[in-house]
């Protein structure tokens, strides 16, 4: 086995050039005009069993919940729908055999801004619960049909969308193809910070992008603090907000939430390098509560901790996750790690260069979970047709695909892809092909959603939020 990874350290490395040269290559096996093809499989599984199949390992109380929020618009469902759009992808061919570690649910509404280690805001994805190894193009794929469902959701023309997707490819490829020509600590080291991405912004988009990390610079644990307690008898504690944020005295199979808590905890701190755990040690338990979360993660079961250090001006809110086998999996390969926690824990700081100080993982009564802070300066664009200025539209996406680019170039082959995807808008016209079939696909199911809550085949909470 020595003998193997000496080898490999010895071994002759491809030249960026000849990486290149081997990614423009897989053209004539695949080009890239075909990217944009899409066909529903004539075999295609009943949408909604496959939200329904979803259902059953979920907490059968919070189930109704998820299917409200899903239908209260295309991009909702869509939102919720990665199983769904994994079974379509995976029917259709695999063109180029590149692979990356794959986000898994890519669409634009899991961007946004994040602190890292150092306090700086950084731009990038921020939703991990399904990634694995797998095809670049799914990601692509999954962001550019999100951009049309949501553009159309919030009231933008057709130009618009076919605007959108056209400049989110140009900017994948572009990006993609800088960091190909960085050196691989160059390119570990790159984020896109606040900084860097005002470079060549217009002022008004400057001004647009100052409002997004001021509020997520206001977004601390004192602020948590201060939204999710009321004190009672001079303490805090989480405030109850049946059903979507419930304290519990036992778990659903009936242990003490004190013993599963304890169980939990003992995993966690496991995971963690020995300097964090030294620091989360330094904090003590105020409350517990169940919380229900997102669109897609809706039913599956998920904490917020509250703990606090030196005084109650000390918070520190920890959100608990429960991890299920990606949506990718039945149509790639299983994931190396036992524990689905550590599976998203693991391609988070492969994709995003600079997670959470906190971000770990463990096991409580057969159950994973991942373990993260909540909000700690987090933000990102509120996507409300109330809200929602589209002439920025472009530029979000942009921002979303280079991000995306970047986190393909740390965990793939970012030479081979940039051959393939080449310098002229041969693969930007093709995703404008892709994204405008499969947002008509999206809307058709979305249409069966409705249909079925309107038979009574599901059953819909009257309440979504």
């Amino acid at each position: 086995m020595s003998q193997d990874i000496l080898s490999h350290f010895k071994s002759k490395l491809p030249t960026i050039e000849e990486r290149l040269e081997a990614g423009k290559a897989l053209r004539a096996r695949f080009p890239r005009i075909k990217q944009g093809n899409y066909t529903t499989p004539g075999n295609r599984v009943d949408p909604v069993s496959i939200l329904e199949a979803q259902g059953k390992s979920r907490l059968p109380d919070l189930v109704p919940i998820r299917y409200a929020r899903m239908l209260t618009s295309s991009f909702a469902f869509l939102r919720g729908a990665a199983a769904i759009m994994a079974a379509d992808l995976a029917a259709n061919p695999k063109p180029t055999g590149l692979r990356v570690q794959a986000c898994g649910d890519m669409h634009i509404a899991n961007f946004g801004v994040y602190a890292s280690a150092e306090r700086k805001l950084i731009f990038g994805i921020n939703d991990f619960d399904e990634t694995l190894p797998g095809p670049w193009e799914w990601d692509l794929k999954r962001l550019v049909a999100s951009i049309v469902v949501a553009t159309r959701f919030l009231g933008g023309s057709e130009a618009m969308c076919r605007d959108a997707v056209a400049a989110a490819t140009q900017s994948y490829r572009k990006f993609i193809r800088q960091y190909a020509f960085k050196g691989n600590l160059e390119l570990w080291y790159t984020t896109n910070t606040e900084e860097d991405i005002i470079k060549g912004m217009m002022p008004d988009q400057v001004k647009m992008l100052k409002r997004v990390t001021d509020k997520a610079r206001s977004r601390t644990h004192l602020q948590v603090l201060d939204k999710l307690t009321d004190i009672v008898n001079d303490k805090y504690r989480l405030k109850e907000d049946a059903p979507f944020i419930v304290r519990e005295t036992h778990t659903q199979s009936g242990k003490p939430i004190e013993e599963a808590l304890g169980m939990l905890l003992e995993s966690y701190i496991g995971s963690l390098a020995d300097d964090r755990a030294a620091l989360l040690k330094k904090y003590r338990i105020v409350d517990v509560a169940r919380k229900v979360v997102g669109v897609g993660s809706v039913g599956t079961r998920c904490w917020v901790m509250f703990l606090h250090g030196n005084s109650a001006d000390d918070p520190l809110f920890l959100q608990v996750k429960e991890a299920q086998p990606s949506v990718l999996e039945p149509f790639l390969t299983n994931s190396v790690y036992a524990n689905q926690g550590r599976r998203v824990v693991e391609g988070q700081r492969l994709l995003q260069g600079s997670p959470d100080i906190f971000l770990g993982y463990g096991e409580n009564l057969g159950f994973h979970f991942y373990v993260r802070q909540l909000r700690d300066m987090k933000g990102g664009v509120e996507l409300d047709p109330e809200k929602v200025n589209l002439t920025y539209l472009s530029t979000y996406c942009k921002l979303c695909s280079r991000a995306l680019a970047l986190a393909h170039a740390k965990s793939g082959d970012a030479a081979m892809i940039a051959g393939y995807v080449g310098k002229s808008d041969e693969l930007d016209e093709a995703m404008v092909r892709f994204a405008f079939a499969y947002a008509t696909q999206t809307e058709n199911d979305y249409k069966a959603l409705v249909q079925a809550a309107k038979s009574k085949r599901i059953k819909v909470a009257r309440q979504a939020e």
